[in-house]
């Protein structure tokens, strides 16, 4: 029976690291979310937002639901990244989400200038 306990313990000190390593990464993302609309304050459904790394410059993208919002998760602290909207034609223009901005939910909403 001493021997079961032991190997419990023995597991459950190699396991906690892992374990709390996995939570200080979750407390250590960021997220943004909005909405986008046109210019008389309409909500789109459909439009397309991207979220560009500046650091790696990958871009990632999110359609907006039918409520015209958007959402992106586990972003990193330390980095900036750049949104921005586009609708048949309409764009909106490019926000910034500083690694100097401290809140881990961020909201920017993007509003879409009229095709040109």
């Amino acid at each position: 029976m001493k021997t079961i306990w032991l190997a419990l313990l023995a597991v459950l000190l190699l396991c906690a690291p892992a374990m709390f390593a996995q939570k200080k990464k979750a407390e250590n993302t960021r997220s943004v979310q909005g909405t986008v609309t046109v210019a008389d304050g309409s909500l789109v459904n459909g439009a397309v937002v991207q979220l560009k790394n500046t650091k790696t410059l990958q871009i990632r993208s999110f359609i907006t639901k039918d409520d015209g919002t958007y959402h992106f998760y586990d972003l990193s602290p330390d980095i900036d990244y750049e949104l921005k909207a586009d609708y048949q034609g309409a764009s909106s223009s490019t926000k910034t989400l500083s690694s100097f901005d401290s809140q881990k939910q961020s909201i920017l909403n993007l509003k879409l200038n009229p095709k040109k």
